[in-house]
């Protein structure tokens, strides 16, 4: 569209006896080609700008619609080329349109005074009553949200941070909507102040207010049947369908909502679904996932999370009303049936069964069974580190990224072992050494943050620490030194040295990305202090930091030998880091045995249980052998675990053998 020019005097004589009206068709303005034979009982009010109509859409089913104006009643609106409006049963107002969208069979779309489209919307999450909320808009990754929520301990930063999401709000308010190219929309009830974005479909939808729809030719966004939402903002690649309910919500991309899930005061990030259950108040950070009806997640930090069904939580003991809150950090899952009393914290990669009310906090617990038992709360240490699940999640997380936009708002880190982890196993270590030494070596339980360890559990929990950590420093030593040959011990200790001072101190998990406590602070203070002028700077700060990770990584593992392995790392010797590459190996193949075994299990006669319906042992064995897919041996896991185990020892071979002619 290349131009405007108003309507001749024979098109008007065509419209009008084509029944179509105009409060003032000098108000009207047309492309340069139009034509106005694919216009009928068409009503115009305010200032029009019309497209032209060449397209055909081809629809489901072989029908063929051209597009041009049917039936529709349009005020101060703007029509791009090719689109196809139809059937409106009341009218659309206030909105630019843009080329080939196709918009049939709606109640009413409208833009009503000055919309900021569901930005600047405050979400009380974590707490209902107030004092987290966090200001959503278009551009908000889950690191930015992290630290709005959470750090309300620095109210300059806070200000800081809605003055500057505020001037985004600023800028991208409206009285006039916008409705991208491609877009369709049909069967759709009552849509108000929604900004939509390209190439989105919004099909059988009964009422959005308030929001924004980022919908792009990249990951184009799909809003199905039945929808009820109001104050909110999809992010690019989403889904919203069968019956869903939303208020105050963030939703960001990839994200899988469905099944007549219903949330309030929610934020889902990267990739997150939630199917049939409830969510009220929840910070759900990346691979949040909940699929049944009896599930409700609420006040509430999670993220790469598993919600088992009957997963429950409270958030009030009915005094002050709903003001608890609660944490469980990434990777931490619920048995069916879970229950925790708010306020709690649950370390990383644990899982959660039975009930617990006594506050727990096991967030120096990490890879941990917590279980209840007859009433008393039991942490089993580190256990979940020689699970299979704990395994196949990590390796899953990475192939089930949906994201196909290539501006992606949030970083994702998907280390299984990282500093944050290995920080928490230091202090585990130290912790089950202080109970033994302060309670004796002989009590069969002790205590711990309201929980019992039973001291079978506390000596295999610091076995199991020892080994993840020697296998983590291990892997940071060898991929420093991967691929390099040394002449002496000093060109050993120079390839060591780290690139970076960054990284050392405590490392932090901000809603999926792992990083240096000190770079967060050091961001947070630039913030404070007025250093940084918009969002979007925000956001390239993060994505610097994520890309430094592996920098920062071994800048802190190279602080950490001296104190695991007791070897001064500026006095290194190729004979010590030898001795270290072979405990690696003993920690990697100790380890992947542990998950060999555990993985054996699921293919014990006990499993088969079901299997082979009607008939003999033999039937049993088949039927089972058809359905999980042959022998153990030969289960794609158990064959992954044992080439792991082959090529992670050819790896430290390969090393020993390039340093054995310098110690």
């Amino acid at each position: 569209m290349t131009g405007y020019r108003h309507l001749k005097p024979e098109e008007i004589d065509l419209l009008k006896a084509r029944m179509c009206t105009a409060e003032d068709w000098t108000a009207i303005e047309v492309a340069e080609d139009f034509t106005a034979e694919h216009i009928y009982y068409t009503r115009f009010s305010g200032k029009i700008r019309i497209g032209s109509f060449k397209k055909e859409f081809i629809l489901a089913g072989g029908m063929k619609k051209h597009s041009g104006l049917y039936h529709a009643t349009l005020h101060n609106v703007t029509v791009g080329d090719d689109c196809c409006i139809e059937n409106v049963k009341n009218y659309i107002a206030n909105y630019e349109i843009g080329r080939g969208t196709f918009i049939e069979n709606v109640d009413i779309i409208l833009t009503d005074g000055r919309s900021s489209f569901g930005n600047g919307v405050e979400v009380s999450v974590l707490n209902e009553t107030g004092g987290r909320e966090v200001m959503i808009y278009d551009r908000l990754s889950a690191q930015q949200a992290y630290i709005m929520a959470l750090y309300r301990h620095r109210p300059g930063l806070i200000a800081a941070l809605r003055e500057l999401i505020g001037k985004y709000v600023d800028s991208v308010s409206s009285e006039t909507g916008h409705i991208g190219s491609d877009v369709m929309i049909a069967d759709a009830g009552y849509i108000k102040n929604v900004k939509i974005g390209d190439c989105c479909k919004i099909e059988g939808t009964a009422r959005l207010k308030n929001g924004s729809i980022n919908s792009n030719a990249e990951a184009p966004v799909h809003i199905g049947v039945g929808v009820i939402g109001d104050d909110f903002i999809i992010s690019s690649g989403s889904s919203v369908e069968d019956g869903v309910t939303f208020s105050r919500c963030f939703i960001g991309q990839a994200c899988r909502l469905g099944h007549t899930y219903s949330a309030s005061d929610s934020l889902f990030f990267s990739n997150c679904q939630g199917e049939n259950g409830e969510a009220c108040a929840i910070f759900a950070g990346p691979y949040t996932v909940t699929h049944h009806k009896s599930t409700l997640l609420i006040a509430g930090m999670f993220s790469f999370m598993n919600a088992g069904s009957g997963s429950n939580q409270s958030n009030h003991m009915y005094k002050l009303g709903p003001i608890h809150q609660g944490i469980m950090e990434r990777g931490a899952k619920t048995s069916s049936d879970s229950y925790l009393l708010w306020p709690a914290r649950v370390g990383a990669f644990s899982l959660v069964m039975g009930r617990h009310v006594s506050h727990l906090d096991t967030s120096n617990m990490p890879f941990s069974y917590l279980i209840e038992q007859q009433g008393t709360s039991f942490i089993f240490p580190g256990v979940n580190l020689k699970s299979v699940g704990t395994i196949r999640d990590a390796k899953k997380w990475p192939k089930r990224d949906g994201r196909t936009d290539s501006d992606r708002l949030d970083c994702i880190n998907y280390n299984l072992l990282s500093p944050f982890t290995v920080q928490k196993m230091f202090r585990a270590v130290s912790i089950l050494k202080g109970i033994l030494e302060a309670s004796g070596d002989v009590s069969d339980v002790y205590s711990y943050m309201g929980a019992k360890i039973r001291g079978s559990s506390l000596r295999k929990g610091m076995k199991y620490y020892n080994i993840a950590i020697s296998k983590f420093l291990g892997n940071s030593i060898i991929k420093r030194l991967e691929g390099m040959r040394f002449a002496d011990n000093s060109t050993i200790r120079e390839r060591l040295r780290p690139d970076v001072p960054a990284g050392e101190g405590d490392w932090v998990d901000v809603a999926g990305m792992i990083a240096p406590k000190s770079e967060i602070e050091t961001l947070m203070d630039d913030i404070e202090q007025g250093r940084i002028k918009d969002v979007e700077r925000i956001h390239a700060r993060f994505l610097d930091m994520h890309s430094r990770y592996y920098d920062y990584e071994w800048t802190w593992a190279y602080g950490r030998i001296r104190s695991f392995f007791g070897v001064d790392p500026e006095q290194i010797t190729a004979e010590d880091v030898i001795g270290m590459v072979k405990q690696w190996k003993e920690a990697v193949v100790g380890l992947d045995r542990m998950v060999y075994e555990d993985a054996k299990k699921e293919f014990s006669l006990s499993s088969m249980t079901s299997f082979g319906a009607d008939g003999d042992t033999d039937t049993r064995n088949q039927d089972f052998e058809e359905v999980r897919g042959g022998q153990f041996e030969s289960n794609p896991f158990v064959m992954e675990t044992l080439d792991h185990i082959r090529r992670k020892t050819e790896l430290g071979d390969e090393l020993i053998s390039r340093l054995a002619d310098i110690a």
